[in-house]
């Protein structure tokens, strides 16, 4: 990817705007009926913002050009984006093989409305690769997720979309962790990739929105049943939002990545931390797995501590990271495990497991707030 193709695009109107215009409306007039009916046909034009905007279209062409697929599209949410994959391809009689764990809001469309509608699903262990291709035999689709937000384990991307391939099953990556800078899952041979947008790709937490990236043949059959019938479509102000914040996604990441990196270092010599989760460190167990597929690793990463009362006490006493959900933007952020029971049920996650979000603040001041809040636990 050329950094400039999130910097610059092609005026949308006469005028020469260095910034795209918001085009907030809810439908596009013609002056004639056969203008109307090619526009239906699938034309160039605009008809109406669930199926298309212009303002959405520049944020797409971006996701298309950071993933480096032939096309994108843009969704209310990150669900919205992996429920029209999901509903696009999947029918009943269907099984998806799942490479867990997978993240939480994935995982309810999984196991309480995939089989409402006789979808078949099979959870098989994300780093056991020779299991993952055992269980394509059949299946109609392999979901992925690496690194995992939870515990960050990866997945080895390229036997195991070669086995798809083969096997004739479709491969679909979360890859909001790499957000295409630090992993691009289409080169090792991902089908279609899906981004939770109200992460790194929005940078400011204002914004709720998803993305898929891949071939156009795919993403047509998503537009025309995932995008106009099931209407998640993005709205154009959270494109424009969405816009702005990829202008500086790079330099965002680079900034996140390094804080965690220090910060992961700090914590995995500190006595009270059992282990830290973070595939930049020497000491991952899939480190070499890392250092083949990501080119750099983020703002989170997670820690464990002695359990469920030292994992809430440190989140609690905790004062520049505050405690909530999501992640990617300017502030850090902590989410004790012990706070979601059914997500660490679901995965058997330890009682002590702490996520943490390494946001835009200076290292030092985040590296005191650890060491205060570690010695007030017990």
């Amino acid at each position: 990817m050329d950094p400039s193709d999130l910097l610059h695009e092609p005026p949308l109107t006469s005028f020469g705007e260095v910034v795209p215009p918001v085009f907030q409306n809810s439908l596009f007039a013609f002056a004639t009926t056969a203008a109307f009916e090619a526009a239906m046909k699938g034309g160039d034009r605009p008809v109406y913002t669930r199926i298309g905007n212009p303002t959405v279209r520049v944020f797409e062409e971006k996701v298309a050009a950071l993933e480096g697929t032939e096309d994108a599209l843009a969704f209310a949410s990150g669900n919205a984006a992996m429920a029209a994959v999901l509903f696009t391809f999947l029918k009943a009689g269907d099984r998806v093989v799942v490479a867990t764990p997978v993240y939480a809001g994935t995982y309810g469309m999984l196991t309480k409305l995939l089989p409402k509608f006789g979808v078949e699903v099979d959870f098989v262990p994300g780093s056991d690769t020779g299991a993952l291709v055992a269980a394509l035999p059949g299946a109609r689709m392999l979901l992925l997720e690496s690194p995992t937000s939870y515990t960050f384990e990866l997945q080895d991307l390229s036997p195991l979309t070669t086995a798809a391939r083969a096997a004739g099953v479709l491969t679909v990556a979360d890859n909001t962790y790499g957000a295409g800078v630090y992993l691009r899952p289409a080169r090792f041979g991902v089908d279609l990739v899906v981004h939770s947008a109200s992460k790194y790709f929005s940078g400011h937490s204002d914004v709720v929105a998803g993305a898929v990236a891949g071939p156009g043949k795919l993403l047509n059959e998503v537009r025309s049943l995932g995008t106009v019938f099931l209407g998640g479509k993005l709205a154009p102000w959270e494109a424009w939002l969405l816009v702005r914040g990829l202008r500086t996604l790079e330099l965002r990441l680079e900034r996140h990545r390094a804080t965690a990196l220090e910060l992961a270092r700090y914590l995995e010599a500190h006595p009270k931390v059992r282990r830290v989760l973070h595939p930049g460190l020497e000491g991952h167990p899939q480190r070499e797995l890392a250092r083949r597929y990501l080119e750099g690793t983020g703002g989170l990463f997670a820690v464990e501590l002695a359990g469920e009362t030292e994992a809430r006490a440190f989140a609690d006493a905790l004062e520049r990271f505050a405690i909530g959900v999501s992640w990617g933007g300017h502030e850090s952020l902590v989410l004790p495990l012990a706070a979601q029971p059914r997500v660490r049920a679901a995965y058997g996650f330890p009682p002590g497991l702490v996520r943490l979000f390494a946001g835009l603040e200076p290292a030092e001041a985040l590296k005191r707030d650890l060491e205060q809040a570690l010695e007030r636990v017990g």
